[in-house]
């Protein structure tokens, strides 16, 4: 979330040119009001309406706003995960049939969306079934990467794949774009199991044994976890899985 601090007495044109180049230097995402918190509120809302009769912006609803991308089929959509986490004003994160779908492992989808957030209160009329008080740590992950946090806290158990192929998806999905490094810190904070099959899935793509360290010393050394359908990890034994 952006946030620009405002210099006393400064003229509300340049804290409008100041809001554009944010909004421009960052690509597609939504906006809302309170991102520019630090900057006078009149000139943030005089520079978003001027940018959505521009066309540079969409005003989805009030206080909510949309920079697009060009693609093939048209103009870009803002996707629901992402216009309920702006309504909410929280960092919200796939959990249950939705992290499952995301990260595609099954191609069903719920009534309802489901989501997990470190809020202490769950947001109120939602139509989304939203876990609250996860982990602060959360906050500075994406969306995906929570939603692998939280696949690992339910054992993978909402795959629709075998749990051969379940283990083979994960440990790509962990082998991409630093995915393990982004997230070990994060495990710290979750359950032990998760932090054991975590470990588990880092020692199979081969990550250097001083990084997973740090996992093996927070297990208990005489607990054992319930792997679920990652108990085929080829270290699950090592890792303290039932």
């Amino acid at each position: 979330m952006a946030t620009l601090t405002r210099t006393p007495g400064r003229h509300p044109k340049t804290a409008g040119a100041r809001i554009r180049r944010e909004i421009e230097s960052q690509g597609e995402r939504i906006w809302r009001l309170s991102d520019f918190r630090d900057l006078p509120p009149s000139a943030v809302a005089s520079t978003l309406s001027r940018m959505v009769k521009q066309g540079a912006l969409r005003r989805i609803e009030p206080g909510v706003y949309y920079r697009s991308r060009a693609t093939i089929l048209g103009e870009s959509t803002p996707s629901n995960q992402a216009l309920t986490a702006a309504k909410v004003g929280e960092p919200l994160q796939p959990t249950g049939l939705t992290a499952a779908a995301m990260l595609g492992f099954t191609t069903q989808n719920p009534a309802r969306l489901e989501y997990a957030t470190p809020a202490e209160h769950g947001p109120r009329r939602l139509d989304a079934k939203v876990s609250n008080r996860r982990p602060d740590s959360r906050r500075l992950l994406s969306p995906r990467e929570g939603a692998m946090l939280e696949f690992l806290r339910d054992r993978g158990q909402t795959s629709d794949l075998s749990p051969a192929e379940t283990v083979r998806r994960l440990l790509a999905l962990f082998s991409q774009d630093r995915a393990f490094d982004k997230l070990i810190g994060p495990a710290m904070d979750e359950p032990p199991r998760v932090r054991a099959m975590l470990g588990a899935l880092g020692q199979e793509i081969g990550v250097p044994e001083r990084k997973l360290e740090k996992l093996r010393r927070s297990l208990g050394p005489v607990s054992r976890y319930d792997f679920g359908r990652l108990a085929s990890l080829r270290h699950a034994k090592e890792w303290q899985a039932k």
